[in-house]
């Protein structure tokens, strides 16, 4: 797959293309990918997604909390498995929140040579969300595309949609996660020095640097896959502020126990990927060191029997 970070330095003729956010890449957006990559396919056409960042909410909304449940890359690596063949990761800023859809459309139309559009329910786009669906079926016929509109998928009575994604995991609960994702949540961090409490009490952990912007599940322990350099490990995780050795606030962390790993090997500067499967219990401070000892065996007993 050819992954751009603008229109620019694209040229393509009788593309499908779909537009959006797409983050998470859950049900639905796979839903919609499987579609356009197998109708523009089937006519040997090529398969484009073209996307954004940063996320159009942060820029017309000035939203500033962690949202994002994939990162580009990420992104792009998801797609590229569902048969993509082109990904633009286009900027959003004012200007491209100002042009009105029919500008938009002229430009995908001079770049893309678009010539099928596929679109989600509640799709929308231009400035003042102008360019509605019957809009841009409107405008393809001048431009000479045709327009399909994807019907939502539901679960348990509710649309999937990124929304619900980030709701579950600030519950903590990456089991429904899991259910509108079509796969376990995953966060990805280089291994960092941290306190280097672990080590001395017998239960060494990776602290890792997670980009500040990528949505987190609730503060609590977690059963999770840690995938490092392409072997897998079981893992008892911890998100949250170590309230039984901090007594002022201190930034949230993640710190991955990798079970059955030699601890005596050197992870520091490696890549962790982190699959979440569970969540075991809330985080919580105990009365002592020792106690917080015996829950964190008991914790990685439970573990153990859920990945089994």
């Amino acid at each position: 797959m050819q992954h751009y970070r603008s229109l620019e330095a694209v040229y393509l003729n009788d593309a499908w293309v779909t537009i959006g956010s797409f983050d998470g890449i859950h049900r639905g957006h796979q839903e919609i990918i499987r579609s356009l990559t197998a109708g523009a396919h089937s006519k040997g056409c090529p398969a484009v997604v073209l996307t954004f960042f940063p996320h159009p909410d942060q820029v017309l909304r000035g939203r500033k909390d962690a949202i994002y449940l994939t990162s580009p890359e990420e992104q792009a690596e998801l797609l590229g498995q569902l048969g993509v063949d082109v990904l633009v990761t286009h900027p959003f800023n004012p200007q491209v929140a100002s042009m009105t859809a029919v500008d938009f459309m002229t430009r995908l139309e001079e770049h893309l040579g678009l010539s099928h559009l596929w679109v989600g329910y509640d799709f929308a786009l231009g400035r003042g969300r102008q360019g509605t669906v019957d809009v841009l079926r409107e405008l393809g016929r001048e431009l000479g595309y045709t327009l399909d509109q994807f019907h939502p998928i539901v679960l348990d009575g509710q649309v999937i949609s990124s929304s619900r994604v980030r709701a579950a995991l600030t519950q903590g609960d990456v089991e429904q996660a899991a259910q509108l994702l079509g796969r376990h949540y995953s966060v990805s961090g280089v291994v960092a020095h941290g306190d280097g409490r672990g080590r001395p009490l017998g239960i060494p952990t990776a602290n890792l640097e997670v980009w500040g912007e990528r949505a987190l599940p609730q503060a609590g322990v977690y059963v999770c896959r840690a995938l490092v350099g392409g072997r897998s490990w079981g893992s008892v995780t911890n998100i949250g502020v170590r309230p039984t050795f901090e007594s002022q606030p201190v930034p949230p962390r993640v710190e991955a126990h990798l079970l059955d790993f030699d601890h005596n090997a050197d992870l520091y500067d490696q890549e962790v990927r982190l699959s979440f499967i569970a969540r075991l219990r809330e985080e919580r401070r105990f009365p002592s060191v020792q106690t917080l000892l015996e829950q964190i065996q008991q914790d990685i007993s439970d573990a153990r029997s859920r990945l089994q």
